[in-house]
């Protein structure tokens, strides 16, 4: 008779924790599908381990930066769109400032001017155990700028 109890008492925990487990699941594979179906160039990146491998990127970034996410997975982000400039990928995730216009390449070597924007993901303790980097191309930007400053040099000769 104490068996049966004792099963039935760990058949309740078990029913009680599936919904919260599949609440759970059910959210991640919403937050993945949500990073996937983003339009902007999306990476993530290990905050736990020195060199902050890329854990994920999304297939913006795939098409943006020509990297596909099996290349990219495991690599620094700088040896990935910073010339191999780690120090810069650290720089830049010590700073976190909001918002930072930066020159990035992708993996055939053409430069691509980007707003860069990055944010911590902190675990239930408050440490940061991960960082979500954004991109948003800026050479639509770039061209108009440069063709301001054309014409504002035409407009001066006259």
């Amino acid at each position: 008779m104490a068996k049966a109890q004792a099963m039935s008492l760990i058949d309740k925990n078990r029913r009680s924790e599936t919904p919260a487990l599949a609440r759970l699941l059910g959210e991640a594979a919403a937050a993945r599908a949500a990073l996937g179906a983003c339009g902007f160039p999306l990476a993530i990146l290990d905050a736990t381990q020195h060199a902050r491998p890329v854990t994920y990127v999304n297939p913006a970034f795939e098409a943006y930066f020509g990297w596909r996410a099996d290349e990219a997975m495991g690599r620094g982000l700088g040896a990935v769109v910073f010339k191999g400039d780690e120090a810069q990928v650290h720089r830049l995730l010590a700073e976190l400032s909001s918002r930072r216009p930066v020159k990035a390449w992708a993996k055939d070597g053409s430069s691509r001017p980007v707003e860069l924007a990055i944010g911590p993901l902190q675990n239930a303790e408050g440490r940061v155990t991960h960082f979500v980097v954004a991109f948003s191309d800026r050479s639509e930007l770039e061209r108009l700028r440069t063709q301001l400053d054309s014409l504002q040099t035409l407009a001066a000769a006259a």
